[in-house]
């Protein structure tokens, strides 16, 4: 339905949007996890406000042009509601202009804000004015349905809505985007997940916990070079060259990727062994590293030492001193 293909965006050398190609197909949520400017240089190309640099965007295999963005419907993270309006006036503003067989009243309840209906947009909460906007989302006729940080400071009962509006938007057929900088968000809402980075797109792999799985005593355990993270009833398996360092806190390890930290299901002593062929260092009781991502290493004192990560937050990681003699070895020095 919505495909990037070798799509790119660059601006003199600067690559704004590395080259990635991917189909979004209609009865799906897709997440993709990405920082804001990436995400800023995606809605930009989605509303032709700029073009790529190489590759295209199609809709139904139609290269994407002024009449058929049409197919495309924005919900972005701030809301486009005219505040003079009630609620059941906004509602219905939109339901004359499209061809529709919703009923206002039966959306209200939906999204609960039955008891708002007659109250002005600019009184209304920061939650409820969001549940409004999705709403609106079930009146449109778009076949593409991109949504900006959907939850993003929403209440809980909000967010359930929405996972009750994306649902629905499911059945009619529809395929939806959800452009993200909340891991966690990506992989409650989307059915596939997707992380952009500067080398590219990837899938983040996951399976659903079967609650009731029937355990065969005849299979044989397989070992999967995967570093598995629990997120409510979601394993996330991630590849360990994803990983940039690992902290333990109270005896919970976390995987630390791109600033995000995702609790792991093995202790800091099973990680090590674990990651040891792929080039993780136990450099402090309470770190391992990927020596992969080390740009420096740092002599504070004689006895002080602290490496330096190549990300953009420069993160600093501490070094045991009795440890600084055993990286020296490794790394030739």
């Amino acid at each position: 339905m919505l495909t990037f293909h070798k799509i790119e965006k660059r601006k003199n050398d600067m690559t704004l949007l590395p080259t990635f190609s991917c189909t979004m197909e209609q009865n799906q949520i897709y997440a993709i996890y990405s920082n804001v400017n990436i995400r800023e240089q995606l809605l930009q190309l989605l509303q032709m406000k700029t073009s790529p640099s190489s590759g295209e965007i199609l809709i139904d295999d139609i290269p994407l042009t002024k009449k058929n963005k049409r197919q495309i419907y924005i919900h972005y993270l701030r809301d486009m509601l005219y505040d003079h309006l009630t609620v059941k006036e906004m509602l219905q503003f939109l339901h004359r202009m499209i061809d529709t067989t919703e009923h206002i009243d039966t959306l209200l309840s939906f999204v609960s804000l039955e008891e708002k209906a007659n109250t002005r947009v600019h009184r209304l909460q920061f939650s409820e004015r969001k549940r409004l906007q999705f709403a609106y989302l079930l009146l449109q006729d778009a076949k593409v349905i991109v949504m900006e940080e959907p939850d993003q400071n929403i209440d809980l009962e909000s967010k359930q809505i929405l996972m009750k509006v994306l649902q629905r938007l499911k059945e009619h057929g529809k395929a939806i985007c959800l452009l993200t900088m909340n891991m966690e968000s990506a992989l409650n809402y989307g059915d596939i997940v997707f992380r952009i980075d500067d080398k590219g797109l990837h899938e983040v792999e996951m399976k659903q916990e079967e609650k009731e799985a029937e355990i065969n005593n005849d299979l044989i355990p397989v070992t999967l070079e995967k570093i598995p993270s629990k997120i409510d009833d979601k394993i996330i398996l991630f590849d360990p060259f994803e990983i940039d360092y690992i902290e333990s806190n109270d005896g919970v390890s976390h995987l630390y990727m791109n600033g995000d930290a995702f609790p792991s299901t093995s202790t800091l002593a099973e990680l090590e062994t674990k990651l040891l062929p792929f080039g993780f260092f136990r450099c402090h009781r309470s770190y391992i590293v990927n020596l992969q991502k080390v740009r420096e290493v740092i002599t504070w004192t004689r006895n002080s030492y602290s490496l330096i990560l190549d990300d953009e937050k420069k993160t600093t990681i501490p070094l045991s001193k009795s440890k600084m003699a055993t990286l020296k070895e490794m790394l030739g020095m």
